[in-house]
């Protein structure tokens, strides 16, 4: 089963000698009830990959789809509520509401488009991320840690079809890193989730089922069942190839 995917997905920027092409023709599946990490060198093309993925950038040519919904095809209105039903997201700043407590910022997405959260399913991911004692905590009240754990659980909350997570451990110390790291792991390991995630880290990449690569604006490798000495492996000949 697919989650996403894109078809002859080419992005560019500007024009003339201002001409950049951010991603050239690729084709990508994201396997549903997988996580998927994109690495690549800086300016590979990787946060872009993922924001036409996700519906938040336009393609140049190309096509995406998640599930089976084309985007293209999509007006402004119903591309805005695929992304509010049907995709999650992970930031590497974390992205709370100062001024909400932390399970309104978990509720927050439904409460904005007028829906009720499933009661079981929402204690469930508040006691996968081990958060029911912060509940009422604003985000200056939680550590770093803390505050991608209400992030995490805001993108889960609504059960989307698809999480994107763009460098979601890139402010954490190594500890808190790894606890969103494990939570990502177990939501698709319990929950079914699929998980595509953004990261420069090898030990990140080692939470992911496959682990695409990157390289001007192409995939250009990609590795299954990876940890963190194999995927630094692959970077360093990417390094060394570009020396």
């Amino acid at each position: 089963m697919i989650a996403a995917r894109a078809n002859s997905l080419s992005k560019i920027y500007g024009d003339g000698d201002t001409r950049v092409t951010a991603l050239d023709a690729v084709d990508v599946e994201i396997g549903a009830q997988q996580f998927t990490a994109i690495m690549g060198p800086s300016g590979s093309g990787k946060s872009t990959l993922m924001h036409c993925l996700a519906g938040l950038d336009s393609v140049t040519s190309g096509q995406v789809w998640i599930a089976d919904t084309e985007l293209s095809s999509l007006s402004d209105k119903a591309l805005t509520r695929l992304r509010r039903d049907s995709v999650g997201f992970v930031f590497q700043a974390f992205n709370l509401v100062p001024t909400l407590t932390a399970i309104e910022n978990i509720t927050l997405p439904m409460d904005i488009a007028g829906r009720k959260p499933d009661p079981d399913w929402l204690n469930t991911v508040i006691d996968t991320v081990g958060l029911r004692d912060r509940l009422s905590h604003r985000p200056s009240e939680l550590s770093g840690g803390q505050q991608q754990r209400v992030a995490c659980a805001r993108a889960l909350a609504s059960r989307p079809t698809i999480v994107f997570a763009d460098e979601p451990t890139g402010n954490l110390d190594s500890k808190s890193g790894a606890e969103v790291l494990g939570f990502l792991r177990r939501s698709v390991d319990e929950f079914q989730q699929t998980i595509v995630m953004v990261t420069h880290d090898p030990n990140a990449a080692s939470y992911a089922d496959r682990v695409l690569f990157l390289a001007d604006g192409r995939v250009v490798d990609e590795m299954f069942n990876p940890t963190s000495a194999s995927v630094l492996e692959r970077m360093k000949a990417f390094d060394t190839a570009r020396a």
